[in-house]
């Protein structure tokens, strides 16, 4: 999968909270399960993780562990 990394305008605008993201510590984001689509652009780490949080993004994407199940040999 081969992505063409640019830099965003300097009035690029937070994803979540629409700050400029320049103005903060910038993140970029991209859905590369779906041909790598428009990135998402967020100003912080916070604005992500409440994105994602909002958004449900996690619900059903993680592994499941059961400590009772033992598959160690």
């Amino acid at each position: 999968m081969s992505t063409t990394i640019e830099t965003p305008d300097v009035d690029e605008a937070c994803t979540y909270c629409g700050s400029h993201i320049f103005d903060h510590e910038p993140i970029c984001v991209r859905d590369c399960t779906d041909d790598c689509g428009s990135p998402e652009y967020f100003c912080n780490h916070a604005c992500l993780s409440a994105y994602i949080g909002d958004n449900k993004l996690v619900t059903g994407d993680a592994c499941e562990w059961n400590p009772d199940e033992s598959s160690r040999s």
